[in-house]
């Protein structure tokens, strides 16, 4: 069974219903969500500037298998996105900031430490809002022009791969491969959705470590393109957007090492640029 769909350790207890009875917690939550799903059709945005549109009917089906007293985990999840929205209006929920909480939650909520699982839900709020205001600029549309847009990330992102291997690059560019076929979403939800938890987590640490992280995610990125060179040169469109959509290589350490690589080879660049002294004209 998925994590997600089991149930947590530390339900909600008990909260004031709306006639003034008491009932459990996560019950009650669980019926005020719903409430407002079904007045307001659960219109949510989504990164395209659509909405999402869901019933009832679906929703209540997915709480059969827990009783009154349990709640799964994607519940508290959902719960906390919920939230998330409710505190920001003017962005509320967009349609990849699951991708984005969910091996948050996981982290905390698998620790070994029970009071840090007890407590999983207040840290992983915590740490997605803070997560949050570094990125929320890629999931505004009408920043996406902007220095912090996502398409200014994409823009980044290739000429960086323009700069470390130009081969390739035209490649990409005589197949029409545009990058938002591909790092549109690496970018968006920080890689989470192209491998397994373990190495999204794994990743993370290397991302969330470093000062200057989102340089780093785009230095990662390019690497996995490199990683997979010979077998984008060799490709068709359709073969080429099969590897870029399904990336093959699982091995994190591996990309890490290719991006430190790629770092590294721009800053040495950069100490090899001679100087120039600042002349002034009268």
């Amino acid at each position: 069974m998925c994590f997600f769909q089991r149930s947590t350790e530390f339900p909600l207890r008990t909260a004031g219903s709306d006639d003034g009875t008491k009932m459990v917690a996560a019950e009650y939550l669980r019926r005020r969500i719903d409430q407002c799903v079904l007045k307001s059709n659960a219109i949510v945005k989504n990164r395209s500037g659509g909405w999402n549109i869901s019933g009832g009917a679906k929703r209540a089906t997915q709480y059969l298998n827990l009783s009154g007293t349990e709640e799964a985990h994607w519940e508290v999840v959902e719960r906390m996105l919920f939230l998330y929205a409710k505190l920001n209006p003017g962005q509320s929920y967009v349609q990849g900031m699951n991708e984005i909480i969910g091996p948050l939650y996981f982290t905390f909520s698998t620790d070994k430490d029970k009071t840090y699982r007890e407590h999983a839900e207040a840290d992983t709020f915590f740490c997605f809002t803070n997560l949050m205001a570094e990125i929320r600029d890629r999931f505004i549309k009408h920043l996406d022009d902007s220095s912090s847009g996502i398409i200014s990330s994409m823009n980044r992102l290739m000429g960086m791969l323009k700069e470390a291997d130009e081969v390739l690059w035209k490649r990409l560019m005589e197949l029409d491969v545009k990058p938002q076929y591909f790092s549109f979403r690496w970018l968006m939800v920080l890689l989470s959705q192209e491998f397994a938890l373990p190495e999204v987590l794994h990743l993370w640490d290397a991302l969330f470590s470093d000062a200057h992280r989102f340089d780093l995610l785009l230095d990662i990125c390019v690497a996995m393109l490199i990683l997979i060179r010979d077998q984008l040169l060799d490709g068709d469109f359709a073969a080429t957007m099969k590897l870029l959509q399904n990336y093959p290589i699982s091995d994190v350490d591996q990309i890490l090492c290719k991006a430190v690589q790629l770092r590294r080879r721009v800053l040495d660049n950069l100490e090899q640029l001679p100087e120039h002294p600042l002349e002034l004209t009268p």
